[in-house]
């Protein structure tokens, strides 16, 4: 293990072999650095914060602050952060809340670019990109693959499903279903992320049903969003990507379903 001499690490951390410490960091006494992290300058680590193999984390992030909250107690939350993150300057992340589900989790192989927050009690998958700038609220749940572009902010609570895409100086209000495609200051779809599914290499048959599917359940105007999702996900029981829409749709949650964009208007 490499500590440059002028970062400070409190009695109690835990600090794996082939881990890398440069100046001026501060690590916590109740944080654990799992093998090969490398902590570049001025990077502070603190609650009980547990970060994966491999990750790297840039100048002045901050990561295990106490939860943004004017009440809270926070002597036991934590954070856990997985394998192969990229943690770019000045990106912070909130421990869990006594209020909440008391640990903010993030995935493997996630990129936090420049700038970034998740807030206290968030879940973010794995594979998941969050551009300069964004900013997750209390309790969001971005799950894996979801790509969120430039000063995009996800309301408290909010959820976005699997490899959707959320455009830029988006303002997510609502949730955003699995493979969704979400434009605008206050999001509306725009359709699938096409691009995203085919990286991921979901077969063809399964995007042209899922395509099939988006259509009844957001332009059949004959029910609700719930209602129509029922009836797609009896029309397509074999198609996992229609079902995982169709659970998210009807998962009891928070927020109401983000509509898509058309000519007649929005539905809830």
């Amino acid at each position: 293990m490499r500590i440059h001499p002028t970062a400070i690490i409190e009695d109690g951390a835990l600090i794996a072999d082939g881990a890398e410490i440069g100046p001026y960091c501060i690590v916590g006494p109740h944080v654990v650095l799992a093998a090969d992290v490398k902590l570049h300058t001025h990077v502070v680590i603190s609650g009980n914060t547990e970060i994966g193999a491999r990750t790297v984390i840039y100048s002045h992030a901050v990561i295990g602050g106490e939860a943004q909250m004017r009440r809270t107690n926070p002597a036991h939350m934590r954070i856990l952060i997985g394998l192969d993150n990229i943690i770019r300057e000045g990106v912070t992340v909130s421990a869990g809340s006594e209020n909440g589900r008391g640990v903010t989790t993030i995935g493997d192989r996630c990129y936090l670019m420049a700038q970034s927050h998740i807030g206290h009690d968030g879940s973010v998958g794995d594979d998941v990109t969050l551009s300069n700038g964004v900013q997750l609220g209390g309790h969001s749940q971005i799950e894996d693959g979801v790509i969120m572009g430039g000063l995009s902010a996800v309301q408290q609570f909010g959820r976005v499903g699997r490899y959707a895409f959320v455009s830029g100086l988006s303002g997510v209000t609502t949730d955003v279903i699995p493979y969704g495609m979400a434009i605008g200051l206050q999001v509306r779809l725009a359709g699938l992320n096409i691009i995203g599914l085919r990286r991921h290499n979901v077969p063809r048959a399964n995007i042209h049903a899922l395509r099939a599917a988006y259509r009844g359940i957001f332009e059949d105007e004959s029910g609700t969003i719930h209602d129509n999702a029922m009836r797609v996900g009896d029309r397509w029981p074999d198609v996992p990507e229609v079902q995982q829409v169709v659970a998210f749709i009807l998962a009891d949650a928070k927020r109401p379903i983000c509509p898509a964009r058309r000519p007649g208007g929005d539905r809830q």
